[in-house]
């Protein structure tokens, strides 16, 4: 014969409460491990202090990115100040007398803005003579030879290049 369990709901609430105890319990243990992971075994002073400590690592880190963009603004602007383009056009003063070689040169150094020298010489068989003018804005004060016109725009062009 079967009999068929019956229980009153005194005992029915008893199991409730005991089985919402257990799991109350088995998440309690499962925080518990949480905590203690987090904590790696420390005490919550410590975890304050590594919190502490994290906090003033990222303003030190905030400060230093500050530094390094004042920085790099500052490399910038001289960078553009800077020699960037450099051309040299060689030549032959004395075409027509069939004397002489390709052997005189202008070379211009200019820098971003375009500002600079243009440095020339003139190679004769007894003598050699230098000059240089200064260039501002890709240009001179001073009267320019054609080959010192070249040098300037093929350096003026090496700095588009490098843009």
């Amino acid at each position: 014969m079967i009999t068929a369990l019956s229980t009153t709901p005194f005992e029915a609430g008893f199991y409730a409460l005991g089985i919402v105890s257990l799991v109350l319990l088995l998440w309690n243990i499962r925080l518990e491990r949480k905590m203690r992971r987090l904590t790696c075994g420390k005490n919550a002073k410590s975890l304050e202090d590594t919190i502490a400590f994290i906090k003033e690592g990222c303003e030190d880190l905030a400060r230093f990115r500050v530094d390094v963009e004042k920085y790099l603004k500052s490399v910038e602007e001289r960078l553009r100040r800077s020699v960037q383009g450099i051309a040299t056009v060689r030549f032959n003063p004395f075409k027509g007398a069939g004397v002489g070689g390709n052997q005189s040169f202008s070379t211009a150094f200019l820098s971003e803005d375009g500002n600079g020298v243009v440095v020339s010489t003139l190679h004769a068989r007894d003598r050699m003579s230098f000059y240089s003018k200064p260039i501002e804005h890709f240009s001179s004060s001073h009267e320019l030879s054609d080959e010192e016109k070249a040098a300037i725009l093929q350096a003026r062009e090496s700095v588009k290049v490098k843009r």
